[in-house]
């Protein structure tokens, strides 16, 4: 089995969600080897950053942002390890240059995680996916399009924090992530498989 090596130092200058964006636009339209390659830095940074994040909620009392931050970094590093295996599987080395996050106000740090995340499901991912499909290379489009479908409720649940964020101050909100695929969602109880996978409930960790 090929380790798995996220790249040594932490950058001194900050990789922001323009940054990342940037060099995936810099990916799409190239092979699907480098796409995936984009997309597990992309991925490897969003989870750090999600964990800074979660930290600075918490230090500004916003409980339940803070649990979303927690649950949304699980599922980044869910989707970094899909997309290292299909790097490994094309005989590669997945490696991923991760930088210090820009964490603001957790305000701020909500607008900065829905722009990182629309950029993912609208642009990126669709991209990649194309790109993929015209290879052939089932593997990878499996990797990016259950990526981008919990990428897709991310952003919605960055927008309804935005919204409501006095009330999100409270602790109370449960969020749920499915282990094998990374979608995440409000935790329901009608929610007893997973929508992208169909993994049964046992394999949803619950963060609150």
């Amino acid at each position: 089995m090929k380790r798995i090596h996220v790249a040594g130092m932490i950058a001194v200058m900050c990789l922001g969600c323009a940054g990342l964006a940037h060099a995936a636009e810099a990916a799409a339209g190239k092979p699907t080897l480098e796409n995936l390659r984009a997309a597990f830095n992309g991925e490897s940074n969003a989870k750090v950053k999600y964990e800074a994040f979660a930290a600075k909620a918490e230090e500004e009392g916003y409980k339940s942002v803070a649990a979303l931050f927690r649950a949304a970094s699980q599922s980044e590093g869910i989707h970094a390890k899909k997309h290292a295996a299909v790097i490994a599987k094309l005989g590669a080395e997945p490696k991923a240059e991760v930088g210090r996050p820009d964490v603001k106000g957790t305000k701020e740090n909500l607008e900065a995680a829905l722009a990182g995340e629309t950029h993912e499901k609208e642009t990126m991912y669709p991209e990649f996916i194309k790109q993929a499909t015209a290879e052939k290379n089932r593997a990878a489009v499996r990797t990016f399009r259950s990526a981008m479908l919990a990428e897709v409720e991310h952003a919605k649940l960055y927008k309804q924090a935005l919204a409501e964020l006095d009330a999100w101050k409270a602790a109370g909100k449960e969020f749920v992530v499915c282990q094998i695929c990374g979608y995440t969602e409000l935790s329901s109880p009608a929610l007893v498989k997973c929508p992208i996978c169909s993994a049964p409930k046992t394999k949803f960790t619950v963060f609150k």
